[in-house]
């Protein structure tokens, strides 16, 4: 499932880089080569999830992780406006958002309207932002700034991801540990030597095949299980994964708890991804895509455009996705992410051109919420209409491991070493 958003395609925005070009296309260039025949073992046995290595063993419930990529670039001043600063106006004459219009303001921030669905999590001090964030220099295009936003190790040469760093310190091999959803090639941040899962929903996740699965299943064990090379001990890891994802496949798909997710792609992600968290199979990070924010043009007024639906669909969304966890909405945090923000004035397309600064949000267990993170530059000082990033992306992933799950954040983010935000509790374990 790659999660794009059922939003006219960045064709002919004035992106031919980004234009019709899926994460799953550009992802798949490289993090497709990684552990080639494990994965492609596994696809023959499982169908659709791709399984890398080890069986399950996911005893209580763990704090959970959600990455939710905004694919394309996502406009952070659009999403979190700073309202306080008249510079703002003046840069966006037709596709500002007035101040009237803005909710949870603080006197100079406010949300979009079309984000009104998170206002709960807002008001329950369990939604934050962090403005003027980004990469620690320009890069404006899709494909570098994806892959480096995701490697989140600037000079390495190490081919793995920041959540397959993560995933890997601890000594519990398992590819339900970290599961993507989306039936094509892992993101980059899932890339490396520690195993994890890719798949479309949580009933794919099955031995292939027609007759009776129990049958099959019995009849791979049979063929496989007394090998101990690369293929059979692969063999034998995917036919684990899929016996520990049981509990995940049993669990209704029915969303709990009143919650009532948009329609399209994201909306069945985020349903996907609170029924893996509700069967309780150990998952400690799951990622999702939402796309495409490539607004070079016709980015839309406050009541309609593009930006107004994808802010809609994204924040029904996420305001589902916790509704239907219930009380296991204490285990979990949700981040969103970009690869780089948008210029500060509009074009004459009305949209706004590849820029550098943009803003990421905290939602659920352990977030201080409530309030707008970041050191906010002057938006009339800005060389060459760009929002100077104040704070590097990675302070912000390093408080979230280091609180939630006690990670050494040195070994999560080789070489980096940034301030403290304060938008986490410190509080591993708990909400």
């Amino acid at each position: 499932m790659t999660t794009t958003s059922p939003l006219p395609a960045a064709d002919g925005c004035g992106c031919p880089e980004y234009a019709g070009l899926s994460r799953r296309g550009v992802l798949g260039l490289g993090a497709g080569l990684v552990g080639a025949t494990t994965a492609t073992t596994a696809t023959t046995m499982v169908g659709d999830a791709v399984l890398q290595t080890a069986r399950a063993a996911s005893g209580t419930a763990r704090n959970t992780l959600v990455v939710l990529s905004l694919r394309g670039a996502a406009d952070g001043l659009s999403m979190v406006v700073p309202h306080g600063d008249p510079a703002y106006y003046k840069a966006r004459p037709r596709i500002g958002v007035q101040p009237e219009r803005l909710w949870g303001s603080d006197g100079f921030f406010g949300w979009h309207p079309a984000l009104k669905p998170l206002q709960g999590l807002w008001a329950q001090g369990r939604l934050a932002a962090v403005q003027a964030v980004g990469l620690p220099a320009p890069n404006r295009s899709h494909f570098s700034a994806m892959e480096e936003v995701e490697d989140a190790a600037p000079g390495s040469t190490t081919r793995a991801g920041w959540l397959n760093r993560l995933v890997g310190l601890e000594d519990r091999t398992t590819p339900l540990r970290a599961v993507n959803l989306d039936a094509g090639a892992l993101p980059s941040s899932l890339v490396g030597p520690t195993p994890a899962m890719s798949t479309e929903d949580v009933d794919s996740v099955v031995v292939a095949g027609g007759g009776d699965p129990r049958q099959r299943e019995s009849s791979l064990r049979t063929l496989w299980g007394g090998r101990d090379d690369a293929l059979g001990r692969a063999a034998q890891m995917a036919l684990g994964a899929v016996a520990d994802f049981a509990p995940a496949r049993q669990t209704t798909a029915r969303p709990q708890n009143g919650a009532r997710y948009p329609s399209g792609d994201l909306g069945g992600a985020m349903a996907t991804a609170a029924r893996i968290i509700r069967g309780d199979v150990g998952t400690e990070v799951l990622t999702v895509d939402h796309g495409s924010w490539d607004m070079h043009a016709q980015l839309g007024t406050v009541d309609s455009g593009l930006m107004q639906r994808s802010c809609a669909e994204l924040a029904q969304a996420i305001a589902a996705f916790f509704t239907d966890l219930g009380p296991r909405a204490g285990t979990v945090t949700l981040v969103t992410l970009t690869e780089f923000g948008r210029r500060i004035v509009e074009n004459p397309n009305r949209g706004l051109d590849h820029g550098f600064g943009s803003m990421m949000m905290l939602a659920g267990a352990g977030v201080r919420g409530g309030r707008f993170y970041g050191r906010f530059p002057d938006l009339g000082t800005q060389a060459y209409s760009d929002l100077t990033v104040t704070t590097d992306y990675r302070s912000v992933l390093a408080e979230v491991v280091s609180t939630r799950f006690g990670a050494s954040t040195a070994s999560v983010f080789p070489g980096f070493s940034g301030p403290t935000l304060g938008a986490m509790t410190n509080s591993v374990g708990s909400g």
